[in-house]
């Protein structure tokens, strides 16, 4: 059963949240990255990638960089641009899509959710479930970020299965004045309610201790830093109790039917040796192709998939022998896998090949036709035309959320970055101390 308390949050004060909140930490390149905080010293993406506040060619898994990253949380919070909660306490998190550089399916999008701590056990024994692998490399930035701050500053994004009880708590909550009401600089609204009726808080402790399961939707390597922190922080004090704050991990709990998941698409550098030609009568071998000319294919059910390539569009239709029931090789994100990426394209392994770069959704078709045009006009390719090809993406269908509870539930691991959520949870607006 799930686990979450009420913690002391340091938050920014009313007046600053709107330059202080972020898009997380690792939706940006270094570039843009250092771009992105250029005239905002308020935003949490400061702290959050402390490398932006040194030259370019610094070395951003320094000890100087953790430690800078300490330096201006503590001088911020000194400054009062934070402030700390006297009492521990549950919020409502609302995010209302509305205008900006958000997808046009997203426009008036609503999810509203419960911000909480969860269990490093829960995430232990599998009440947590995960439906994706994480790199090394990736959790051991955040362990360290983390731990030296003594901070998780991003929440992680967590979702269940709707209970009602719990939505009518969130609802009565939204009646009462927001601590936060901004527009972010991606055109979501945000809004964040504490919950200060004592009632209401013991009953979302009752009423998520009868859920049987809670779902990572996004943050995976976040999710696994802070149970690795944990994990070093209980070896360094043998008598700990479990109470201690490193115990439990800073989120945002939603339920699962409010969800929106964009696609997740896939742009190639090369094709494997193959010319254009021999390339698309490969895919001919598992797919019905159709030529759509200049107008982008974006996938509109399971099964079908576009393809970008010499400046033309394709529309891709699997064959049924390669659709499956089983919860992970059915995935549409799979059957592209299996059929095309790895056997024809040969990347074996998409999380480690720098051939192969995922594009979500939130930033269309004409990114991935700049990616390719680019990647062709650097090989010389001239004109358009499938002849003319040298590079090559991909769009999906996006995965279905019945879909990745069913592979977590069955204990299954999809392909990575098969899931690309929409909002995002913004970085510095609720830090939880450990």
């Amino acid at each position: 059963m799930a686990i979450i308390r009420r913690f002391r949050s340091l938050r920014p004060n009313q007046d600053a949240a709107g330059e202080v909140a972020s898009l997380p930490y690792d939706v940006y390149s270094r570039e843009e990255a250092r771009e992105a905080v250029k005239g905002h010293p308020l935003s949490f993406l400061n702290i959050d990638r402390p490398e932006t506040q040194f030259g370019p060619d610094f070395d951003m898994y320094s000890d100087a960089a953790y430690e800078k990253a300490k330096e201006l949380l503590r001088q911020e919070t000194e400054e009062g641009i934070f402030i700390r909660e006297e009492n521990p306490s549950f919020y409502v998190y609302e995010q209302k899509a509305e205008s900006g550089s958000l997808a046009e399916e997203l426009k008036g999008h609503c999810q509203t959710g419960i911000a909480a701590c969860v269990s490093v056990d829960d995430y232990l024994n599998g009440v947590i479930r995960k439906h994706e692998n994480t790199r090394e490399a990736k959790e051991q930035d955040r362990i360290r970020h983390v731990d030296v701050c003594g901070a998780q500053t991003g929440p992680i994004f967590l979702t269940y299965r709707k209970v009602p009880e719990l939505t009518e708590i969130m609802e009565r909550a939204k009646e009462q004045e927001p601590l936060y009401d901004f527009c972010s600089s991606d055109g979501v609204r945000q809004r964040l309610w504490r919950i200060d009726s004592e009632e209401d808080s013991a009953r979302i402790t009752e009423l998520f201790a009868a859920v049987p399961a809670v779902y990572i939707a996004d943050g995976h390597h976040r999710a696994a830093s802070a149970v690795k922190v944990a994990l070093k922080r209980r070896e360094e004090n043998p008598g700990y109790t479990g109470e201690e704050e490193f115990n439990y991990f800073l989120s945002v709990l939603f339920p699962a039917e409010d969800l929106k998941i964009l696609p997740y698409n896939r742009f190639v550098k090369d094709l494997n040796g193959l010319s254009a030609e021999d390339f698309l009568l490969e895919v001919d071998a598992h797919f019905r192709l159709r030529d759509f000319g200049e107008e982008p294919v974006v996938p509109d059910a399971k099964g079908i998939f576009g393809m970008y390539l010499g400046g033309h569009w394709y529309e891709m239709i699997a064959d049924e022998d390669v659709m499956s029931q089983d919860p992970v090789e059915g995935l549409d994100v799979s059957i592209l896998q299996d059929t095309t990426l790895g056997r024809v394209l040969g990347i074996d392994d998409p999380r480690t090949d720098s051939r192969i770069s995922f594009v979500g959704g939130i930033r269309g078709t004409k990114e991935l036709e700049r990616l390719v045009d680019e990647a062709d006009e650097a090989r010389g390719a001239k004109g358009k035309g499938a002849a003319a090809g040298t590079a090559v993406a991909f769009t999906l269908y996006p995965t279905q959320m019945e879909e990745l509870l069913r592979v977590a539930d069955e204990g299954g691991l999809m392909p990575p970055k098969s899931t690309w959520f929409e909002p995002k949870l913004m970085s510095g607006i609720l830090i939880h101390e450990i």
